[in-house]
């Protein structure tokens, strides 16, 4: 059975912890952007209190056009996501496209997360299974968005076959017709069942593909958010950006920085209540 809790540098996600929040651009667009953003939200994780994973890509593997902006790479991605970590101090997450590139980052990262379009690659999840399981690391695996919740139960099995328990598992939103994505919350709960914490990705939840390039709503995540820690997700994902209009990647999706503080403590509270009434109810439980 995956571990619950799961142990992610000084945090613990799943059950009745506190939620975890991973954030952060979706690219690496330069050494100084991420900085910035880094840097803010660290500030913004030490002033409230919130445990928070810092996430950006070294390569956007599956963008639509062959002129969209990828990415610095593998080398030196991970060089800025080492130099973000000694900086700030938060931990550090980024994906991943080949098994060949889970080692390296399994030395930087605390998260190797596994990409929903990739969920169903087995050599990719042994081998990121396997370097996480050798450097202490968890692997994050996102549910594709063509697969049913009690599905992803494969892609769990393979990562624990492979050695490793510490599993988190992320909704992002199901295909519905063309060119848009929705959420159906009792993912949430059957997910859980498998024994992983469950993170709810709300900004690629939003997403609209299709075109040249992928577009997205992102006035619609605060309200996706609320929902899925209402519903009982252990974490929320959150892609943020200073100017989210002129990002290299994912823009319409992106969180605004200055937004984030407010969005972030509505929904600590929400947390706050459910773990409360989750309380209560095994109190009661047990005293029947």
């Amino acid at each position: 059975m995956p571990n619950t809790p799961v142990q992610i540098g000084d945090y613990l996600c799943g059950g009745q912890q506190p939620l975890l929040v991973i954030a952060g651009p979706c690219v690496i667009e330069s050494e100084s952007s991420v900085r910035e953003i880094a840097l803010r939200l660290a500030d913004l994780a030490s002033e409230q209190e919130i445990q928070l994973v810092f996430k950006a890509s070294f390569d956007k593997a599956n963008r639509t056009s062959i002129d969209s902006y990828r990415g610095p790479g593998l080398e030196k991605g991970l060089e800025i996501l080492s130099l973000i970590h000694d900086e700030t101090g938060l931990p550090v997450t980024t994906d991943l496209h080949a098994p060949e590139q889970a080692e390296p980052v399994a030395s930087v990262c605390s998260i190797l997360q596994i990409p929903a379009f990739l969920a169903r690659q087995t050599d990719l999840l042994v081998a990121s299974a396997e370097a996480a399981a050798k450097h202490g690391r968890v692997v994050n695996i996102k549910k594709p968005q063509f697969l049913a919740p009690e599905d992803v139960i494969h892609a769990v099995r393979k990562c624990q076959a492979s050695g490793l328990e510490d599993l988190l598992l992320t909704e992002r939103g199901t295909m519905f017709g063309y060119g848009r994505l929705v959420n159906d919350f009792q993912c949430v709960p059957i997910m859980q069942e498998m024994g992983c914490p469950v993170i709810y990705d709300a900004t690629h939840s939003v997403q609209r593909p299709g075109g040249s390039t992928t577009g997205g709503n992102r006035e619609m995540v605060p309200f996706l958010a609320r929902a899925a820690v209402a519903v009982g997700c252990d974490g929320v994902f959150l892609e943020t950006h200073p100017d989210p209009n002129n990002a290299l990647s994912d823009g319409p999706n992106q969180v605004h920085l200055d937004d984030l503080p407010k969005i972030l403590s509505e929904l600590q509270q929400l947390r706050d209540l459910v773990n409360s009434f989750e309380a209560e109810n095994s109190t009661e439980r047990i005293s029947e």
